[in-house]
Order: C-alpha cells, then structure tokens, then sequence
C-alpha cells in the first residue's frame, strides 16, 4: 500500500485528488495537505475585486467533498519538507509521511521584490481571495473620491491575462456606474508590448488588445519597471527596446491593482536540489523532480523558463489546459509505478486562456506554448464572456462533484474547435 499526499489544493491540487483516487486501487491512500480549510476558484477574483462575485460564490469547504471520495484532508501550513525522510513536517508539531509528494502549491507572490506594493502597501491584489475581498473594499472607497488608477503588472510577473481582464472589467464597471469619466486609466506592464502575455505574443494579440485599450480610453506603459510605489505615486522607469531607460515616471494614482511576480513557497523552495533560484520545481518531461523521484510537481510552481528575453523580466505563464495535461501525466505515471511500470506520461504545455473583458472577452491558444507553433489563435466576442462564465460554474461544480473528467478537454476544447484546429494545424477554425 502505498501513500500519496498532494500538497496544494487550488486548481491543480483538488484535480489530482480525484483523478489519483479514480486511477488508483482502493488500498493505496491520498491525503491532500492545504494551509486553509476551502477551495478558491481564482480565475473568478478579478469580479469579486468590483463585487459582481462574492466569497460565497467562488469558495467552498475541502474536507467534506474530498472525505466523500475517501481522499483525507489535513488543513495545516508546510513548515519543512524532509524530502530524505519522506514527510512533511506541518506547522501544529506533527509529521506526515509519504511514498509520493504531488507539490502543487501556486505561487509565493513576490509583493517585498517592489518597495511599496502589495495589500500591505499601496498597490491592490487579485492572486488570492482575501486579497480580492481587500481589493473590493478599497475599490468602494475609492468611488466616493474617485481618480486616476493603474492596473498592470510588476518586473517579473508571467501571468498577463488576469492584469488585462481587471483593467477592462474595472473600465466596464465604472461606465454602469456613470463614473468612467472621473478616471484616468493606465495599464502598465513588464510586458515589451501590449498583447505579449509572456508568450511573446498569441496571434494577433497585440493589434487586437492595443484596439480594445484605445477603445477603452486607456493608455499604457510597456517595458515598465515599477521601482516603488508611494501613496499615491507610482515610480516608473520605461525602457526601450534596447533595455535603456526612456523615461521616468512618476505617475500618481487614487487607485491601483498592480499582479506581482511570483516565487516558489518557502517550504518548497528550502528542499535542497529540488527548484531553480525562484524557488521552482525543477521537473523532467514526466513532471518528476529532477533529484528525488518520488515528487512530483504541476502548475504555477513548477519551473518553466521564459520564452524569450525581454528588457524587462517577464515569465511564462502556466495556464488552465497546461496544469490540466500536468496533472494528468503525473496520475499516469504514479498509476504506472505503483504497478511496477515505467512512468512515460508526459503533459502537453499548450497555453489555452478565456479572459472576461467586461462585457465581452478575449480567447487565445497557442499549441504549443513556446514557438514556433502549430496553432497561434486570438479571437474576442461576448462568446468569451460567455463562455468564461460557464466555465466558472462547471469548475466549480466539477470540484464539488468529485468528477475526475478533465474539464479542458472534454469541453473548453472542443467549445473553441481545438481539435479542428489541431487536426488541421491551421491558425484559423
């Protein structure tokens, strides 16, 4: 019998779960081990930021749906991984062996990297529901004395999308609310041009994004390096394209939502030979950890390198589809060693992404991530917006359900025409 605990129960971790537990003879256990006690369906936070979602409607209770499915649950911080000795060590003094650690933590989010930034400083945040529920809160003061607000993305960020879909939902809300006029609006981004999303662009995503900013009334500020951040002001060096600074800014701001770079967690990143100097895993195609081979990793905190150089870093992003195809690979392959198998799975890191724009949205692929590609694909329409709404209610009723279906393939995919498109190898369905 052999014990597989899952570190990390987001949109990676809760997957595995069910997926390991409908792969797996009954007499192996699966415990999941998460610093808090609920689920949160991050996607959702850029509308709860502005109150069109609440709490309630994108959390929900772990213990009892995983306790359901016969997958243990212990709701209790990391403080050390004996990777040598096989157990956690948790924050309450106890330990918790294992035969496979399944790491899919998310990230640390990087906010002491920019003086200044972060809930605890001056700048808002849409990576965590406590923080989104802050965000909220600051956004219903700033109605009352409304001003100029910039949303974007820090030095070192890799995930673009949720930053562009805060800006237009920001944008959306203010024009119901009859205020759009009283606020100025400056994205400003790492990103070497609107549209680059960390991938170096998708498409037409540049051209297209650059229109809706226009026709949004929003200006921008690409290559930013984001310095410090004060009450009020924004310290911001551009740079060209040579990575030499072109102007310095200092931009003031009444408010301001600004997605920080990201890390791996202390824990995680303390186990000697396991992550890169960012504190991410280091994994061969199998998702496997380079040095010990009983841990395995998927999502935001495994280590993928950038896809290209920019004169502001940027990192690549890891997308819904992707954490998908890694999670189902490292099923594959523990299913394949608790049999006495090779583990040969591999995940297939295309980037897959519906981003709500408000009153419409944005949809891309790129298969695969990092070019040359055989799918570029951007299109937007109020099918996104749509799309993106179902979506949040089928995830959710998915982790609800304890169904181990892989929500990617079996409907976004096909939703958008993947496999057509893959079939083809066209760039257009």
């Amino acid at each position: 019998m052999a014990h597989i605990v899952i570190l990390g129960a987001g949109t990676g971790g809760m997957p595995a779960a069910y997926e390991l537990r409908a792969a797996l003879p009954r007499e192996h256990r699966i415990t999941v081990v998460n610093a808090v006690e609920y689920f949160q369906f991050v996607p959702s936070n850029p509308w709860l930021a502005v109150g069109w979602r609440d709490r309630e409607a994108i959390t929900f209770p772990i213990r009892p749906y995983l306790e359901k499915k016969d997958i243990a649950f212990v709701a209790q911080r990391v403080m050390r991984i004996d990777a040598e000795g096989n157990r956690l060590e948790l924050a309450d003094g106890t330990a918790l062996g294992y035969d496979h650690l399944v790491i899919t933590t998310g990230p640390k989010l990087a906010f002491d990297e920019v003086p200044g930034a972060g809930p605890e400083g001056h700048t808002q945040s849409i990576c965590h529901v406590d923080h989104a529920e802050q965000a909220y809160a600051r956004y219903r003061a700033f109605l009352d004395d409304p001003g100029p607000a910039i949303i974007g993305a820090m030095p070192g960020a890799s995930c673009f999308g949720p930053a562009y879909e805060f800006a237009f939902i920001f944008n959306t809300d203010l024009r119901r609310r009859k205020l759009r006029h009283k606020v100025p609006i400056t994205y400003v981004t790492s990103e070497p041009y609107i549209g680059h999303l960390g991938l170096g662009g998708v498409g037409d995503s540049k051209s297209m994004l650059e229109s809706e900013l226009r026709s949004a009334d929003i200006k921008w500020i690409c290559n930013a390096k984001v310095t410090k951040v004060e009450a009020g002001t924004m310290h911001v060096t551009e740079l060209d394209d040579h990575g030499q600074v072109r102007k310095d800014h200092r931009l003031p701001f009444s408010y301001s939502m600004m997605l920080p770079a990201f890390k791996g967690v202390d824990p995680v990143a303390a186990v000697e030979g396991l992550c890169n100097p960012r504190g991410f895993v280091l994994i061969d195609e199998h998702q496997r950890s380079r040095k010990h081979r009983n841990i395995w990793s998927a999502g935001v905190c495994v280590a993928i390198p950038p896809v290209e150089a920019t004169p502001v870093a940027t990192g690549a992003p890891k997308t819904g589809y992707m954490i998908e195809t890694m999670v189902g690979a490292i099923v594959h392959n523990i299913a394949a060693e608790l049999a006495g198998q090779p583990a040969e799975a591999k995940g297939t890191w295309n980037a897959i992404c519906l981003a709500d724009m408000g009153d419409t949205g944005a949809a891309f692929v790129a298969l695969p991530q990092i070019p040359p590609r055989n799918v570029n694909w951007f299109r937007k329409g109020k099918w996104v917006h749509l799309a993106k709404v179902a979506f949040e209610k089928y995830f959710l009723y998915k982790m609800k359900s304890g169904s181990s279906e892989p929500v990617y393939e079996k409907h976004v995919l096909k939703m958008m025409g993947i496999e057509r498109l893959e079939s083809r190898g066209t760039t257009s369905p």
